[in-house]
């Protein structure tokens, strides 16, 4: 065991077991970039295959993955280094268009060529339920330019169904899920829990935010927020002001509860969204997790300045077969649009997630479908 990237602990990778992959990325959405590489690059782990992880910004696993994971090792990628001397993998992995440094390209054809191989040069995108994933999963991209003339990218798109990437899931998720006592991590976490109603907060700034905390403060059953670190708890706590500023006596019936919660390791994230009746979660990584957790939840995108995201949000409540409560809280929440956050509906929204839950489960998960995909190839 070894400190890599600014303190971030990594292990040394056997070698001559599994492939080797390098998998870049550029740390640009809170982190939601490097979450996904890592849970990708543990998962090839996992299974025999041996990964460099080369990141940018390594600094958000000191909390999310503290212990490293076995056969994974991080390393960092800054401007100013030299990759001209580094041995490249097998397969190398271009995750959300990062533009993989040219000189590592060269190095990598270079390598490639000189053992008679075409190479395996995926482009790892973004998850989306729109159409174009399905269309564009797999396809070829002849590099006909540069140093890495005569090499071919394909297109990875994680995806909802059969003819897509999939989604990342752990072989033992759901038998982890089953042992799981919420009353005993809660207890961990030093949550005084006394059987109120769990939500889960991980967001951006939603414009609704305040009318949500309104709603909470109002609603019966009671409800305990547990807040995520960072961005959440700094709009939380600015709402918080402001309604008591303007209204001294607000959740004067005390029928709110807010806990702010430290930063989690990926798999303590995984509880809290375990835990709670209703989980609210933004970007890509903690979208599957919520998934996954089998919990009602709602999804905040990254706001695009062409509103691009508002597809990208309908497609998924298609694909999910959302009620048509859950479709208008989405929208308020999303800012699709300006009407009032409609009431919590949880018995018909769980009873969507769970059969959508139930038929990704019947699926291959992404580790799966991209070592299949990489077997092929080669």
């Amino acid at each position: 065991m070894g400190r890599g990237h600014r303190g971030v602990l990594w292990t040394i990778c056997p070698v001559n077991t599994g492939n080797l992959w390098d998998i870049f990325c550029k740390v640009i959405d809170n982190h939601g970039d490097v979450g996904v590489c890592w849970r990708l690059a543990v998962g090839l782990a996992a299974r025999g295959e041996r990964v460099r992880l080369w990141v940018d910004d390594a600094s958000a696993l000191q909390w999310m993955a503290p212990g490293g994971a076995p056969r994974v090792e991080v390393r960092p990628w800054t401007p100013t280094l030299d990759l001209r001397a580094v041995n490249p993998g097998d397969i190398l992995v271009e995750a959300f268009g990062c533009d993989i440094t040219p000189e590592y390209i060269a190095v990598y054809a270079s390598s490639v060529r000189a053992r008679g191989l075409k190479g395996l040069w995926i482009n790892l995108e973004y998850l989306s339920a729109e159409g174009y994933v399905a269309r564009c999963h797999g396809l070829p991209s002849p590099v006909m330019s540069g140093p890495g003339a005569g090499l071919t990218k394909h297109f990875f798109y994680p995806g909802f169904t059969a003819d897509t990437g999939g989604l990342l899931r752990e072989p033992d998720l759901v038998a982890r899920q089953a042992k799981f006592d919420r009353t005993a991590w809660l207890r961990q976490q030093g949550i005084d829990w006394h059987g109120e109603r769990l939500v889960s907060l991980f967001c951006y700034e939603p414009a609704a935010l305040d009318q949500l905390l309104n709603q909470l403060a109002q609603d019966d059953p009671p409800t305990r927020l547990l807040v995520t670190a960072g961005r959440a708890t700094a709009a939380v706590q600015a709402c918080i002001k402001s309604q008591i500023g303007l209204q001294p006596l607000w959740n004067k019936r005390k029928q709110l509860s807010i806990s702010f919660v430290p930063a989690l390791t990926q798999l303590d994230f995984d509880h809290l969204l375990w835990a709670c009746d209703l989980n609210f979660v933004r970007g890509e990584d903690s979208l599957v997790r919520a998934l996954w957790a089998n919990k009602p939840f709602v999804w905040h995108l990254y706001p695009q300045h062409d509103d691009a995201h508002h597809a990208k949000l309908a497609a998924l409540l298609d694909w999910l077969k959302a009620p048509l409560s859950l479709r208008q809280f989405h929208a308020a929440w999303n800012g699709v649009t300006s009407v009032d956050l409609p009431g919590l509906d949880l018995a018909e929204w769980q009873a969507a997630v769970t059969a959508a839950r139930t038929e990704q489960l019947q699926s291959d998960d992404l580790v799966s479908r991209l070592l299949s995909f990489v077997s092929k190839k080669h």
